[in-house]
């Protein structure tokens, strides 16, 4: 199969590159150096290139032809090329003059003759204006010559999705963890994954514990480097390869029984083994390197070298992973060991190391109850990392096994993640059913805990804190289950309407669980609770907290949640660039990992500000994304719906807000929806079916929401529902009434950083005091809601305000269209609606009526000559 016929990825290097060839025949010549190691691809990229470019002339430069002058010349002109570089630009000017961009490529450019470059840079300096794009392609020496290729473009490994594509387009189907596994390996390198995709066996893709080597090329290479290191440099770089990510130099020389380290070392790095640079913890000059060393020296050398690796290095489970591998046959005590120190680790909430050594546990166990068990506790503890598609690639393998109580719980845990409500119901139950918990307290907690995430995830607080308090019960004080449903009860309380319980909860917990992973739990479940409870300052330094936790050991699922919540912190702030970060670092977080389940919450801010801003393309692209995974938990579809309501509401399109939203009321009883704060759907709502002429069903639908506000003392939810109620009494004719709704609206917010609410709540007053003819009043309130939306970006509202503004009168002078006026509000109907809005669309866009937008309209008609819409839009082009 040919390289071309594989040819993956590099959209953008690939657009760019042609685009820089079509703008050679306005620009001028261009110069430009693409660099990446040997077999990244450079050489395929610019044949893909090639086939876009009308003209393409093309060299490819040897070492052993560096000395001959005016080689790569030669090559371009396909005739001998004269010797004097300026007589050589010459030459090339005369050759490749023409209309059309033309494409140079010099391959191997840290090969080519001095002759040769010289030319190269003076056909740049002194012809200019000729229509070409010459590309050096080099391994990162680029050529010596000042001014010749000065602009780089680095070209790096492919992607995990695009290292997929070359699998499959090579007739082997990857699981994304095996695919993570080949992209880390080989740094994404095309010419070392096909390699390998050809070399490997068939089955070892199938097993996600299987060890990948080097390919047959550069294990050849790296035993040729290996004899040129000697002895001693050969001795010290297989012994760091067996030490590997705990190598040290000292560890090394010891492990290698070496007496002059240095001097080892310094023959590793010239003989190309090791980078130079660090002497404590030496680096390899690739990333092949070291499986390649392990390659050459054999599996009975190395086995050697890590039992004696276990007696040198300090931490324990490096000693334990050196034992395990140096025994390849099952041994009962040192699985013991293994398993002690896996379950410490997950004690700790270390859940990637305890994954590695319960599957190493497994492997060593003969006893096949007890192997299935290690083995099933291994998948449990990559879904507790977060590495749900390393999970998902040994499901197979666990629903292989028999049933137990163990093993339906690790298979609800993952369905949780990956947003099978289902399947996690069904597996749940199905373990509750079958566990003893008179004889089996441990696994009878363990399954507890998952209920608890499980109804945490359907918005459930009152199931929740019952299966929290179960599992409590059950447990070992301190173990896993007991720490993790403990962490997760206090939201358990927020939702089942005790706020006040749930932060003392929290400060409690906080006390006892300060340090470690599962402090992490702690930090962003706190964090999650005072964002709800409107403590938006102390929510957001808890939640970068929890954020920042992840370099540390923390939970890839609770990190996730960091980042969703963070974000809706920061939109709520008013710190709409910010929460895009937090967004974007959420979604490559949520694609590595496979966890599906945080998405929605994180498209919701995304989509959102989208909208705000009036990029409706990126709105739509996130609604799509939210509503991509299967959606079967509440924790899911609530953000789902949010975000679709408030592209709606952005739109001024108030029946479909209401469409939208309208099935949160069916499954708000005994959820989170019930509770203040936690989902900003009420107002949004209400909001709707004022706008769509229910009054007499927003006015029922509010008042419990807004007891149950004032029950809680929740400011940011009264404020919200107040204005809601604001726009309900201006629409009914009073206006003292909506003027004091919004007046106190204004005031619960007073002192809180929510500077979207602020301008929410201001632009709704302004339409409504202006529908009541108070247009000095309603300009002040737009203003206010203008200034706020402009600082925020919503580009979209800050047109809204303008149009409010224009309408009102006070700020604007009538326009005129050939000596015809027109009045503040039917200058704005006829911009509405030769923007193609309907009447009731433009009625809620300026908060009237339709039949007022349809009396405008028809003296809008009788003044400008016109009879239809479509002559009112051609008129206002």
């Amino acid at each position: 199969m040919t390289g071309d016929a594989t040819f993956v990825g590099r959209v953008r290097e690939i657009d760019e590159l042609t685009r820089r060839c079509t703008a050679a025949a306005s620009d001028g010549i261009g110069v430009l150096t693409v660099t990446g190691r040997p077999g990244v691809g450079k050489t395929a990229l610019l044949r893909q290139v090639a086939t876009r470019c009308p003209a393409v002339r093309w060299a490819t430069a040897t070492a052993w032809e560096s000395a001959l002058a005016g080689g790569v010349v030669t090559q371009l002109l396909a005739a001998p090329a004269p010797a004097e570089p300026v007589a050589a630009a010459a030459a090339m000017a005369e050759a490749f003059a023409g209309d059309e961009p033309a494409l140079i490529v010099v391959d191997d450019a840290q090969h080519a003759d001095l002759a040769s470059l010289q030319a190269l840079s003076t056909l740049t300096r002194r012809h200019r204006t000729l229509p070409l794009l010459v590309v050096l392609l080099t391994d990162g020496s680029a050529p010596a010559v000042p001014g010749l290729g000065t602009e780089q473009l680095r070209l790096t490994g492919l992607s995990r999705a695009e290292v997929a594509e070359l699998a499959s387009a090579r007739g082997r189907i990857l699981h994304p963890a095996m695919a993570e596994r080949l992209t880390r390996h080989t740094e994404g390198n095309p010419r070392h994954v096909r390699a390998l995709l050809d070399e490997v066996p068939s089955d070892a893709w199938a097993r996600p514990d299987s060890r990948l080597p080097a390919p047959h090329a550069v294990a050849q290479h790296v035993a040729t480097l290996l004899e040129h290191a000697g002895p001693a440099g050969r001795a010290l770089v297989v012994a760091l390869a067996v030490l590997d990510d705990h190598r040290t130099l000292a560890d090394a020389a010891r492990l290698a029984g070496i007496d002059d380290p240095l001097a080892a070392l310094e023959s590793a790095v010239r003989a190309g083994l090791l980078s130079p640079g660090d002497v404590v913890e030496p680096h390899w000059a690739d990333s092949l390197t070291a499986a390649a060393v392990i390659d050459v020296a054999g599996p009975r050398v190395t086995a050697d070298l890590h039992r004696r690796a276990a007696d040198i290095v300090a931490d324990p489970a490096a000693r334990l992973r050196h034992r395990v591998a140096a025994t390849p046959v099952p041994d009962a005590a040192l699985a013991d060991e293994v398993d002690a120190l896996a379950r410490s680790r997950g004690t700790e909430g270390a859940w990637a190391q305890a994954a590695a050594l319960f599957r190493d546990a497994s492997r060593l166990t003969a006893d096949p109850l007890l192997h299935d068990e290690r083995l099933t506790r291994s998948v449990d503890a990559l879904v507790a990392a977060g590495d749900c598609v390393g999970a998902a690639a040994l499901v197979p393998a666990v629903e292989s096994l028999r049933e137990t109580p163990l093993r339906n719980a690790v298979l609800a845990y993952l369905a949780i993640l990956r947003g099978r409500a289902t399947e996690a119901e069904l597996r749940l139950q199905r373990a509750w059913d079958i566990v003893n918990a008179d004889r089996d307290p441990g696994t009878a907690a363990f399954i507890a805990q998952r209920h608890v995430l499980h109804a945490l995830v359907q918005c459930q607080g009152e199931q929740l804190v019952q299966w929290a308090d179960r599992a409590l019960g059950l447990a070992e004080p301190g173990s896993p289950a007991a720490v993790e449903a403990a962490a997760i009860r206090g939201l358990g309380l927020l939702a089942a309407g005790q706020p006040k319980r749930a932060s003392a909860a929290y400060d409690e917990l906080s006390e006892r669980v300060r340090h470690g992973a599962q402090a992490q739990r702690v930090v962003m479940g706190r964090g999650w609770v005072q964002l709800v409870r409107d403590d938006v300052d102390a929510a957001r330094t808890n939640l970068e907290s929890a954020v920042a936790s992840a370099a540390l050991g923390g939970s890839t699922r609770i990190t996730l949640w960091a980042y969703g919540w963070l974000a809706r912190v920061q939109f709520a702030t008013g710190e709409w660039d910010d929460a895009l970060t937090s967004v974007a670092h959420g979604r490559a977080l949520a694609e590595a990992s496979g966890i599906v389940l945080v998405t929605p919450l994180l498209e919701w801010t995304a989509g959102q500000i989208a909208a705000l801003r009036g990029d409706w393309d990126a709105a739509a692209d996130a609604a799509q994304a939210a509503s991509a995974g299967p959606g079967e938990y509440a924790m899911m579809r609530i953000p789902t719906v949010l975000l679709k309501a408030h592209i709606a509401e952005a739109q001024a399109d108030y029946g479909a807000v209401r469409r939208i939203v309208e099935p949160l009321r069916r499954i708000a009883p005994g959820t989170s929806l019930q509770e203040p704060g936690y989902w900003p759907w009420p107002d949004l709502l209400a909001n709707a079916l004022v706008l769509d002429g229910d009054l007499a069903g927003a006015d029922e639908f509010l008042r419990p929401h807004e007891q149950r506000a004032r029950a809680r003392g929740h400011r940011s939810a009264q404020a919200r529902l107040g204005y809601a109620r604001g726009r309900l009494l201006g629409a009914q004719g009073d206006i003292i009434g909506a003027r004091r709704s919004f007046d106190d609206a204004l005031a619960h917010l007073e002192g809180l950083p929510l500077r979207y609410d602020a301008a929410r709540v201001n632009f709704a007053y302004g339409q409504t005091l202006r529908r009541a003819g108070k247009r000095r009043a309603a300009d002040a309130a737009i203003s206010a809601a203008r200034e706020l939306y402009a600082s925020l970006g919503a580009t979209a509202y800050v047109a809204r305000c303008d149009r409010e503004l224009k309408a009102g009168g006070l700020n604007q002078l009538r326009d005129t269209r050939d000596g015809i006026e027109l009045t503040p509000q039917e200058e704005a109907v006829s911009t509405l609606v030769a923007k193609g809005l309907s009447n009731r669309e433009v009625a809620a866009e300026l908060y009237v009526s339709p039949k007022t937008v349809q009396y405008h309209l028809t003296r809008i008609y009788a003044k400008l000559g016109v009879r239809s819409r479509s002559e009112l839009a051609a008129l206002r082009r």
